[in-house]
């Protein structure tokens, strides 16, 4: 039975996903051919041996347009017999990249095969494909009358039915910064970040290879401070409930960033001397309440873990995304998991979440995690837009 193993996973250092921020002045073409060029330089594979290139991305528009996938094949120098593709699964994009890479070499259709993920939210702000028109349509709108909301206040309503309180909120989004600072001071992150070619604000040629959205001083006494971000009289009429605890402290960051991972068949890696470093173990997506949103990421881990014929105690480390800090908390209850197992070098609160590139992202920070603490399986799983999730386990080798 084939099986389909991670040899490699890079990412670029988060950039602040604003004007000004150090990879803002970057194009997303670049940040992805950075990544895959790295890939090519640290495995030492033949580029020409890949069969397909799968690419996340949300935003696909402007420079983010036009397949950014084939774009980055081309910008690293591979050979253009290389194809690529785009896929759009929302913030569970290049996850979605990895389920369908590691599932065709399963299936035999790939031998070699790298999923991506790049977001440039400085450049092409979030919402930007969408801007003037309607993306639901009539029949979408009218079944779910009086219409759907943004994820905030999906978070929101995530807070208000599991009673977090903001006190909780705010401890946990300052646990995110706290554990990311420890662990890019222990450097936990030297294996997965690859540096950027950039341009300092004096013109100066430079290197990017941190993450510029962690900060260290983040305290929970500070975070109290913040203001709901999205409180509304028109929601606050619609969702009486809801007492409005989310604020940009509690939320990721809008951020810059790429990332890949090079995907083998087993046996064909090792006789292309390439080390396997985790298989794919199980993988499952679902979709939920489209207006809760946020939640599926809990149907999502149940499902994979029946399939694996796994409990959650078996998991030695979860990756929940951290789109906002209900839904790792929420699903923290639910599942009845270790807290101490959940994003434990921090989470996207303080690394960021560049869209399309979280997905591989996190998956190489969990592959990265596993391997300094001798875990044997790891899940991830992460909230989309739309009420999707995808969730993937990994078993270190």
């Amino acid at each position: 039975m084939r099986s389909a193993v991670i040899v490699d996973a890079v990412r670029t250092g988060s950039g602040k996903g604003k004007p000004g921020g150090s990879l803002s002045g970057t194009h997303p073409v670049e940040l992805l051919a950075t990544v895959l060029s790295a890939l090519q330089e640290r495995t030492g594979i033949d580029p020409a041996l890949v069969d397909d290139v799968i690419t996340g991305c949300v935003a696909q528009a402007g420079e983010q347009s036009l397949s950014i996938g084939r774009q980055g094949v081309l910008a690293a120098g591979w050979p253009v017999s290389v194809p690529a593709t785009t896929i759009d699964r929302q913030c569970g994009s290049s996850q979605q990249a990895a389920h369908f890479g590691a599932q065709g070499v399963i299936a035999g259709a790939y031998d070699v095969v790298v999923a991506s993920g790049v977001e440039s939210m400085s450049r092409i702000p979030m919402g930007t494909a969408g801007i003037g028109q309607d993306p639901f349509g009539p029949s979408v709108r009218s079944r779910f009358a009086p219409g759907l909301i943004g994820q905030g206040v999906s978070a929101e309503l995530i807070a208000a039915k599991w009673s977090l309180t903001r006190d909780e909120l705010d401890e946990f989004s300052a646990r995110s910064h706290r554990l990311a600072a420890a662990a890019t001071d222990a450097g936990l992150f030297a294996n997965e970040i690859v540096p950027v070619a950039v341009t300092d604000p004096a013109g100066n040629a430079a290197h990017h290879a941190t993450d510029e959205t962690i900060r260290a001083s983040t305290t929970p006494e500070g975070l109290s401070k913040l203001s709901p971000s999205f409180r509304s009289d028109e929601y606050s009429t619609r969702f009486p409930q809801i007492d409005w605890k989310i604020t940009p402290g509690s939320s990721s960051p809008l951020t810059d960033g790429a990332s890949a991972m090079l995907i083998v068949e087993e046996e064909l890696a090792s006789r292309l001397g390439l080390r396997a470093r985790a298989r794919f173990h199980t993988f499952t997506v679902v979709g939920d309440d489209p207006i809760l949103m946020l939640t599926a990421p809990i149907p999502a881990t149940r499902k994979a873990l029946a399939k694996a014929g796994l409990t959650i105690d078996d998991v030695d480390a979860y990756e929940v995304n951290e789109a906002f800090a209900p839904v790792p908390l929420a699903w923290l209850r639910e599942l009845g998991a270790d807290p101490d197992r959940l994003n434990p070098c921090g989470g996207a609160i303080a690394l960021g979440h560049a869209l399309g590139s979280s997905g591989t992202r996190l998956m190489g920070t969990l592959l990265n995690h596993l391997e300094a603490s001798g875990g044997r399986y790891g899940l991830q799983t992460m909230c989309e837009g739309g009420g999707l999730a995808n969730a993937t386990i990994i078993e270190r080798l």
